[in-house]
């Protein structure tokens, strides 16, 4: 039977483990996430924040993988919903989703809204792959692990700059 940990626990451990690694202890490990089917990683210095899901205001006028703003401490955030963004289905808004507060690091509150974090991986266990030629210029590359699954690798930096992810309008 698996072990059971409290979300505080776990959320104290992904804490001190992104502390960690901004402090350069870590530097091969990347937070994993599930967004629609998709498993994705990503730098820990990228990653800023992990939140559940907050309440979201909707932006009218705005394309459907745009989730909407959040109000996180007293900062607005405009958050995409980042399987629709990517064609895929829209992130269930349940006890799952996360909020990734991932724009801090580059000066915007931006944020992804994913099906799940997954927590830490190390890039020394997973076995690189070459990128589908048409990739975004935002996936950094592509894995597997060691029961087949392909994760993506992504630029934080770079999808922020995306010009398809900037345009939100309708």
């Amino acid at each position: 039977m698996a072990k059971r940990i409290s979300l505080r626990d776990f959320q104290a451990d992904l804490s001190e483990r992104l502390s960690s690694a901004r402090r350069g202890q870590s530097a091969q490990a990347l937070l994993g996430i599930i967004s629609g089917r998709d498993h994705c990683l990503l730098e820990l210095s990228d990653s800023g924040e992990v939140l559940p899901l907050p309440t979201l205001t909707t932006v009218p006028l705005t394309k459907s993988w745009f989730a909407g703003m959040a109000n996180v401490r007293g900062a607005l955030y405009s958050v995409v919903d980042f399987s629709s963004f990517r064609g895929g289905e829209a992130t269930p808004h349940n006890h799952d989703a996360r909020l990734l507060l991932i724009g801090a690091r580059h000066g915007t509150n931006s944020a992804l809204l994913v099906n799940k974090t997954l927590g830490l991986r190390s890039i020394a266990q997973l076995q690189e792959q070459a990128l589908p030629e048409n990739s975004p210029v935002w996936a950094a590359g592509r894995y597997v692990d060691n029961t087949g699954q392909a994760w993506t690798r992504l630029r934080i930096k770079a999808l922020l700059e995306d010009h398809d992810f900037l345009n939100v309008a309708a």
